[in-house]
């Protein structure tokens, strides 16, 4: 089948615009399902597949493992091959592992299916919006891409209330096996009412060692960092993973500054604010990855949650990102970024804090509740402000992979706080069963975390300049004769940049769903399309 509609000419609110609209938001919701729905489910896992911590944190890293290190190649395949024929690719890449993943016998098995499906969201997710961007009419596209973001905030609200659900009624297994019809749907949209598109300036050949470099040199980081702990390796083992995750890193390096077409090009970090922003986002995501993984684990062990309930706890956090996140954008924007990305940061070392007072007994209302809310107040405060001015720092030229660059730098942080955290916190083997153990290791962690969160909001304080965000002053043009009927001096101007600086404030403002662990960056078009 083919899609029914040239690229550039379905309308909003049309049939083809709405099932455009339902392939793209389904196709990203398993993404977003999965990430959401994984935290609540390890304790199950856990005791499932008798797995202790560090399998536990690989079950996680192992997707983000992979996502991370080819989020942007993944972009490149979409532009340079069809986005829709990638977009697709990344839903069967996805799918099948969900399959593995729920038929699992033993941690390994589904540690890679996890590892398998990041290579899926690593295709589907970057071709998303670029799809909308590149399908719907100029004037709808601000209308369609509100929508998805909208629909996709849903999806992405409702997942830990459906996985709490599935784990509680049928089983873990369940929340992967629900991808497959979603999927198959999916699937048959796109190739039915997707119409295909490509950036026809791409040129060169494609990067794939940057790629494979970065997927050696993560998941070689990655593996000293969570199996050294555990101290049933040797040291030599463990210092020859360091080594070559180093030697890759360099080799990585060296290999993007020679590469005609590179996965990363280095101009764009020309830019001292882009390098403050995503200096930002590591700190300030590790501290957040960190807080994701724990928290509903320690939920369930020391409070005694069921999973359902472990995931209606942390819904508040969904909600407020969903109401107040696009207005924070907006705020960054009017007033600078320098203070929402101090505040924020700061709110969230807060309810890190608050979530110290949490111990077994404690009620949802007196402890857990004020700690999950101020949280949520600081994750909505930050996460629009800093991607907003990864895209205003970054040379146009580069806006799409810059965003590429920092949804990247975002999953990379959190993969390292995944591995890091546990043993620096004195969490290790059996300790997510021990409620005892759990409590006071996820109390050092939250210390940690919080001091993380802090330090983003004063290297942002130090780092970022108010001004980042501002619009550019037109250069002044010669006066000429004033025809007759001409407004008076100001009206037109201000008529004919309101829509301009209105594209661009929404371009800025990233999706209200954006949800650290979504584990579904997104990767906006190439300015030539835009």
């Amino acid at each position: 089948m083919t899609a029914s509609s040239a690229p550039g000419t379905v309308a909003h609110g049309s049939a083809a615009g709405r099932w455009v609209l339902a392939a793209t938001v389904l196709g990203s919701a398993m993404g977003f399902l999965d990430a959401t729905v994984v935290n609540v489910a390890l304790p199950s896992i856990g005791n499932d597949l008798d797995a202790d911590v560090s399998e536990l944190q690989w079950v996680l890293d192992g997707y983000l493992l992979t996502l991370a290190a080819l989020i942007l190649l993944g972009g490149s395949l979409a532009d340079r091959y069809g986005r829709r024929r990638v977009f697709s690719a990344g839903v069967v890449c996805f799918t099948l592992p969900s399959v593995l993943c729920a038929l699992a016998p033993d941690p390994l098995t589904l540690i890679i299916a996890r590892a398998l499906q990041g290579v899926g969201a690593a295709l589907l997710t970057p071709g998303s919006l670029a799809i909308i961007q590149a399908a719907y009419r100029p004037e709808d596209r601000s209308r369609a891409i509100g929508a998805w973001s909208a629909l996709s905030g849903v999806a992405s609200a409702l997942g830990p209330l459906v996985g709490g659900y599935l784990i509680e009624a049928l089983s873990w297994r369940w929340i992967f096996l629900i991808n497959v019809p979603i999927g198959l749907l999916v699937l048959a949209a796109a190739a039915r009412h997707v119409p295909e598109s490509r950036d026809p300036t791409v040129t060169g050949r494609l990067d794939l060692r940057g790629g494979l470099l970065a997927t050696l040199a993560l998941g070689c980081l990655t593996y000293a960092l969570i199996e050294g702990p555990r101290g049933h390796l040797s040291a030599w083992v463990i210092g020859a993973a360091l080594l070559v995750g180093l030697v890759a890193s360099a080799a990585f390096v060296v290999t993007e500054r020679r590469a005609p077409a590179p996965m990363l090009p280095f101009a764009v970090f020309s830019s001292r604010q882009f390098l403050a922003a995503n200096a930002v986002t590591v700190v300030v995501y590790a501290a957040l990855g960190g807080v994701f993984f724990l928290l509903v684990v320690f939920l369930q062990t020391s409070l005694g949650y069921s999973p359902l309930e472990a995931g209606i706890a942390s819904l508040p956090v969904t909600l407020l990102m969903l109401l107040l996140s696009s207005r924070a954008g907006g705020l960054a924007q009017r007033i600078g970024p320098r203070l929402p990305l101090t505040v924020g940061p700061l709110l969230l070392a807060c309810g890190m804090l608050l979530m110290l007072r949490i111990e077994a007994g404690s009620g949802y209302a007196t402890a857990v509740l004020p700690a999950v809310v101020v949280f949520g107040l600081g994750l909505s405060v930050t996460v629009a402000p800093v991607t907003a001015t990864v895209l205003a720092a970054a040379p146009a030229e580069h806006s799409g992979v810059a965003s590429g660059i920092n949804n990247a730098v975002s999953r990379v942080a959190q993969l390292a706080a995944v591995a890091a955290l546990p043993p620096l916190a004195g969490i290790a083997g059996r300790d997510f069963t021990d409620p005892g153990a759990l409590t006071d290791g996820f109390h050092t962690a939250m210390l940690i975390t919080a001091a993380l969160a802090a330090a983003g909001g004063l290297l942002a304080l130090f780092t970022i300049r108010g001004d980042v965000l501002a619009e550019p002053a037109a250069p002044p043009e010669s006066p000429g004769p004033v025809p007759r009927g001409t407004p008076p001096a100001g009206e037109s101007e201000r008529e004919q940049e309101a829509a301009p600086r209105t594209a661009r404030r929404a371009a800025a403002e990233p999706c209200p769903y954006e949800c650290p662990m979504a584990g579904a960056p997104l990767r906006p078009p190439p300015p030539a399309e835009r």
